[in-house]
């Protein structure tokens, strides 16, 4: 005997017209590989690159990339303003310093999930000095960036550049 289901409703109200190409149509976007969005806020040796912006797709809400330190490298000390942050490791051993003069910390490692809330000053490292740190992070409403005044490497516990 086969079970009856009910079928699958979506949702049709709302006005999603702001996101409709030219054509008229609104459809998903797509960023393919090697198009992303490269002009984005930079901190020091930390890279953000960006697949869906408000900079290349219609998005409005939010800002969705990819960030990397390369072996040993950190952000400058920075803040992203009023968005909230989430980041997923997808490789590599990371740290975030944070509070009175960078002294507390957060350690990250491939598999693990962040979130940083706004307006806090933070600190991005690469905490080894031969492999890639590599993480994919979000913010809405968009990649906010705040650089601030830099601090020696000695600030920060157990840092040492490649």
């Amino acid at each position: 005997m086969t079970e009856l289901t009910e079928p699958t409703l979506y949702r049709t109200e709302g006005d999603n017209s702001i996101y409709a190409g030219p054509d008229g149509k609104v459809v998903p976007v797509v960023t393919r590989a090697g198009h992303e969005d490269t002009n984005t806020a930079q901190s020091g040796d930390c890279i953000r690159v960006s697949g869906v912006s408000i900079q290349h797709t219609p998005a409005t809400k939010i800002w969705f990339g990819q960030v990397s330190n390369t072996p040993g490298y950190r952000s400058l000390p920075h803040h992203h303003g009023e968005a909230e942050t989430g980041g997923y490791v997808l490789r590599g051993y990371g740290r975030i310093y944070y509070g009175e003069n960078y002294s507390e910390y957060q350690d990250m490692k491939a598999g693990d999930w962040v979130f940083v809330p706004p307006f806090m000053p933070h600190v991005e490292a690469n905490m080894s000095v031969t492999e890639e740190l590599v993480w994919l992070t979000t913010r809405t409403p968009e990649n906010i960036v705040v650089n601030l005044e830099d601090v020696p490497d000695e600030t920060l516990a157990d840092y040492r550049r490649a």
